[in-house]
């Protein structure tokens, strides 16, 4: 069980709920500060004070005045008007996110909703009851306005979930799991959809994966260096410490690891004095890529412990503020951060797959094909990872450099933080398929070398790799080889993975 408090979610813990299906629950000390924040809200309301959200109308719509007893029509008006998402669903894995970061920033105690809507959130996740939630819509400022409608529609009843394995209304599955919907009042609509947890939610899942991805690309890169008969020297940890990045000297001890008993690799002289840069500068280039996930991970961790609401509530409800802690600029930089440095992977990977098949760069078989000529063996696998890496550079285009004005111009700069979350994920998509690609192409290179010479740790990736993908005898379908690679990169626990090899090494 891991316990709530609006302060301290690291991603650790995000990853064991949304993958290991760990429960979560409330620490008590914040649900008593969510408790006296919403004792603020309440006497707002009976006080007749003008404030923004709790007795006036949103947006442009500020300065219109709501009498008391249409507080409820507001939130619901609201939360309905706003459920304006087009386009597929966010995957089931980022809305469930999606739920347990909303539920974790109303625990801060600012927000003046009440306990129990944080509850109905938390019992959301425990539950597995996910929202259907539009991926197009939002602007990023304020807020993730429109996906966060779609998750509130389901607290009320409204809207669809996923359950079960199945896509359906959600009041079929609140019944199921014993969960009323709740009637929304003062403030808490507005408490439930102004916040960045849709591109918080969207990056923290493409996080999780571009770190998984980083280091399988290190070891697959081992395995084409071996292929190769790449040079190690330049692995050589005083080459790293010379220069200073932390990351890029993490990053050669790792190959160093890999490869600490290749009979495969060269020293410099023995058949060639440098490599190409796709092979020499395997540590400069991931270490880089390793440098801007460190920096996305930090942004990501206060990201998902912030108060992102408007207004926040201080002092007992004394201090009520209207800022703009809901403008997704840190996350939309982050996110367009991570796009060009996991693209770099990519990048990186494809000259290195077009090293492995170029008859004219090595001396195997052209194209790594069984009978050269009549069969075409990896030729087109090449063109597939040339494909993924140029619709990447599209993608790795900033979403963040762009603005345009809402809310008849009272919202007139916005971050695009979702849209540039979004396009990461999908840059971590190709680059999954890109790094599949050069896992097949060194698997059936180093078969002309000799498996019995690859490293312990190597060759441990190629045995498993082989229970996924058979040798490549005849020309077949590679589509079906590439997209089983790639969920194979996608699900293998990679840390378990090197641990056990590390036991046994």
């Amino acid at each position: 069980m891991i316990t709530l408090t609006g302060n301290d979610l690291t991603l650790k813990q995000i990853k064991e709920v949304l993958y290991d299906k760990k429960k979560v629950t409330a620490s008590t000390k914040s649900m008593e500060a969510a408790q006296k924040s919403r004792e603020s809200v309440e006497k707002i309301v009976s006080d007749n004070r003008v404030v923004y959200g709790i007795t006036t109308g949103f947006g442009k719509f500020s300065d219109v005045l709501i009498n008391k007893e249409h507080v409820q029509d507001l939130q619901l008006n609201l939360i309905r008007s706003h459920s304006c998402g087009v386009g597929e669903p966010f995957p089931e894995i980022v809305s469930k996110a999606m739920v347990l970061l909303r539920a974790n920033a109303l625990l801060k105690g600012y927000s003046g909703i009440r306990p129990v809507v944080i509850e109905k959130l938390l019992a959301l996740v425990n539950a597995d009851i996910i929202p259907v939630i539009p991926q197009q819509g939002s602007l990023g400022a304020s807020g993730d306005l429109a996906p966060l409608s779609h998750l509130a529609l389901v607290l009320i009843g409204e809207g669809e979930v996923f359950y079960k394995g199945n896509r359906m209304d959600s009041l079929h599955a609140l019944s199921h799991e014993g969960i009323l919907p709740v009637t929304l009042e003062a403030k808490e609509g507005l408490a439930l959809i102004n916040g960045t947890q849709a591109m918080t939610a969207m990056g923290v899942v493409g996080y999780l994966e571009a770190e998984q991805l980083a280091l399988e690309g290190e070891l697959i890169a081992s395995m084409t260096l071996e292929a190769l008969n790449g040079i190690i020297d330049a692995f050589a940890e005083e080459v790293h410490v010379a220069r200073g990045y932390k990351q890029q000297i993490e990053s050669a001890a790792r190959m160093r690891q890999y490869l600490c008993d290749s009979l495969l690799t060269t020293r410099q002289g023995e058949l060639r004095v440098q490599d190409a840069y796709s092979l020499r500068c395997i540590p400069q280039v991931h270490g880089a890529t390793w440098q801007v996930l460190d920096y996305v991970k930090e942004k990501l961790e206060i990201e998902m412990n912030a108060a992102t609401d408007n207004p926040l509530i201080f002092n007992e409800g004394v201090t009520v503020i209207s800022g703009g802690n809901f403008h997704g600029q840190p996350i939309a930089l982050a996110m367009d951060f991570m796009k060009i440095a996991v693209a770099e992977l990519a990048n990186i990977s494809e000259r290195r797959i077009e090293r492995l098949v170029n008859p004219q760069l090595n001396d195997l078989p052209p194209f790594l094909s069984p009978e050269p000529g009549l069969q075409s063996g990896a030729m087109i696998m090449q063109y597939a990872a040339a494909a993924l890496v140029s619709e990447n550079k599209t993608l790795a285009h900033p979403a963040s450099v762009d603005s345009i004005p809402s809310s008849a111009n009272q919202e007139d700069h916005v971050s695009m933080g979702t849209i540039a979350a979004r396009h990461a994920y999908q840059i971590i998509q190709n680059v999954r398929g890109v790094l599949a690609i050069e896992f097949i192409c060194a698997m059936q290179a180093v078969e002309f070398r000799g498996p019995e010479k690859m490293a312990t740790y190597t060759k441990a990736l190629y045995e498993k790799g082989r229970e996924q993908i058979l040798s490549i005898k005849a020309d077949r379908v590679f589509s079906k080889d590439i997209e089983k690679a790639a969920d194979w990169l996608k699900t293998i626990e990679f840390d378990q993975f090197i641990k056990n090899l590390s036991k046994k090494a």
